[in-house]
């Protein structure tokens, strides 16, 4: 009973430990991380080294590729570029492996100790992300040493040790049973690393040979894939067919080391590091990797073209999705990132209010009653963004994001408040249009003339509100907070000039009344422009 109390606690201890300081290093790569998937492109060895730089920051492959599926579910990532994606992690886990195959747990208390210091007296943010490195770091390895050491009492009982002996017998049985052992142990634990680290901890005590580490080592990648297929079940077929190639990917590179490269990988890791068995396994897990990647990589249409075959291709796949673009509950699995996401989905809705503010005056301008009612349904679209964005804020803002990250998370819940009234204005300027056809109403030429002035002046200030947050400059937003103000005037010169010609009876009532209910709704759509260039402003001083 002591040994599995041990056991379980040494694991936990691991596990809190990876994701304090995967926490740690998410937070301190900050913009740097979130930036990391814009240079994805369809060349899959840039798809390789994303993937392999962000498990290694966020200690988890099947993290990495939970959002990868995310990703490929939103319609952001084509099944192409998260074949090199996946790759990558499964080479950026074996960073875990590395690290704690060295024997580091005589510094773990003074990491833990330099860390909880530096979190207790820092003020900085940034510092106390560092802080959070050292921690996470020292706690992993306080776990490594409570595993080795509850795993001590097993060296007396040798029908344990023969278990683990007969993995390595070398029979196509014994193999197929180690693979199947470490594929139950990752996907119960669901983390190959902490089933590396479990390896390295039973190397420690004399239990495993490398013989045997090996075939349990095959099956911890293959454990992995778990996760991903998991929450696959929910996404499209698209998604599932990126968790599928992840699967085949670690099926057949298990197949090519099991029946051709293990004679090969064993002698290169016996000679790197003769006599320890814990490096040997570290070794050998990011050779394996390494390996299967730049094998299988010249066929990763292969996988994309056996994953459709798979699940095959309907349809219903065809047709256009009227929702979100970029948001996907498996990327909260990286915050900073998520948040990137987030940022791009907000000027989608953006975009749309923009659509529809153009249509609205295109169709009153016109008469165009037609474009009016598109304008409908670009407002019943808006809405239903804002609440899929605010639903999907919530969440982020309870995941592990900086205090900075916070504070644009906080941002972005006023942004789409104004962007939703903007497509509200455009609705009501639409509703105007279809009064003025149906109760065919003429206006002036200079009443024309004014408000294609006014709507030209409101149009470019919402477009550079949108730019400034896109790019974060906050010279456009300072220049859309001072058009605000000459647009405000312009309502009130325009409003004046309007009565005086009503007063003179230039105009009949009806139109009259039509024309000052759109300056007021285009400088509300000016206020609200104003109020998102603001945010921006704020999010970049407190950055």
């Amino acid at each position: 009973m002591g040994i599995a109390f041990g056991l379980i606690g040494g694991l936990g201890l691991f596990l809190y430990g990876m994701r304090i300081m995967g926490d740690g290093l998410e937070k301190a790569a900050g913009e740097r991380l979130k930036k990391l998937i814009e240079v994805l492109t369809n060349n899959r060895i840039m798809g390789v080294i994303v993937g392999t730089i962000v498990t290694a920051i966020i200690q988890s492959s099947s993290a990495t590729t939970v959002m990868v599926v995310g990703f490929v579910n939103a319609g952001i990532m084509k099944l192409t570029q998260a074949v090199g994606v996946i790759m990558g992690a499964n080479i950026g886990t074996t960073v875990t492996g590395q690290l704690v195959s060295f024997k580091l747990t005589d510094y773990a208390p003074l990491a833990v100790g330099i860390g909880v210091a530096i979190w207790l007296f820092a003020s900085n943010k940034k510092t106390k992300n560092i802080a959070e490195i050292f921690i996470g770091f020292g706690i992993l390895f306080i776990g490594m040493e409570t595993m080795s050491h509850a795993m001590k009492p097993l060296r007396e009982y040798e029908g344990f040790k023969m278990i683990l002996a007969s993995f390595g017998g070398g029979t196509f049985l014994d193999t197929l049973l180690g693979i199947l052992a470490g594929f139950a142990i990752t996907a119960i634990i669901q983390s190959s690393s902490a089933s590396i680290g479990l390896l390295i901890a039973l190397a420690s005590q004399g239990l495993l040979p490398i013989e045997s580490a090996l075939p349990i080592l095959f099956g911890d990648n293959i454990g992995t894939c778990v996760t991903a297929l998991l929450s696959s079940i929910s996404a499209n077929k698209t998604a599932k067919r990126a968790a599928i190639i992840h699967l085949m990917f670690n099926i057949v590179g298990t197949i090519l080391f099991v029946f051709i490269l293990q004679r090969p990988v064993l002698y290169a890791v016996k000679a790197l590091s003769p006599g320890d068995v814990g490096r040997q396994i570290a070794n050998a897990h990011t050779l394996f990797n390494v390996t299967n990647m730049f094998i299988q990589l010249p066929f990763a249409g292969v996988l994309v073209f056996f994953a459709r075959k798979i699940i095959p291709e309907t349809p219903d796949e065809q047709k256009h999705v009227v929702g979100v673009k970029y948001l996907d509950d498996r990327i909260l699995e990286t915050p900073s990132i998520a948040l990137g996401q987030t940022i791009k989905e907000v000027l989608h809705m953006g975009n749309l209010a923009l659509e529809s503010y153009q249509k609205s005056m295109e169709a009153f301008l016109n008469t165009d009653e037609k474009t009016a009612h598109e304008v409908f349904s670009l407002e019943s679209a808006i809405n239903h963004l804002e609440k899929e964005i605010a639903a999907y804020l919530v969440k982020l803002s309870n995941t592990a994001l900086s205090a900075e990250q916070h504070e644009i998370v906080d941002g972005l819940f006023n942004t789409i408040n104004d962007i939703e009234r903007v497509g509200d204005h455009a609705d009501n300027l639409a509703e105007l249009a279809i009064y003025r056809i149906e109760n065919k109403l003429e206006f002036s030429e200079v009443a024309i003339q004014e408000l294609q002035l006014m709507h030209d002046r409101v149009l470019k200030s919402y477009t550079q509100a949108i730019l400034a947050l896109k790019t974060g400059d906050t010279n456009i937003a300072k220049r859309v907070i001072e058009r605000e103000g000459e647009i405000d005037h312009m309502e009130k010169s325009l409003r004046a000039s309007h009565i005086a010609r009503l007063n003179k009876q230039q105009c009949s009532p009806s139109a009259g009344v039509i024309f000052l209910d759109i300056i007021s709704n285009l400088e509300r759509i000016g206020d609200h422009a104003s109020k998102i260039a603001f945010a921006v402003i704020d999010a970049t001083q407190k950055s």
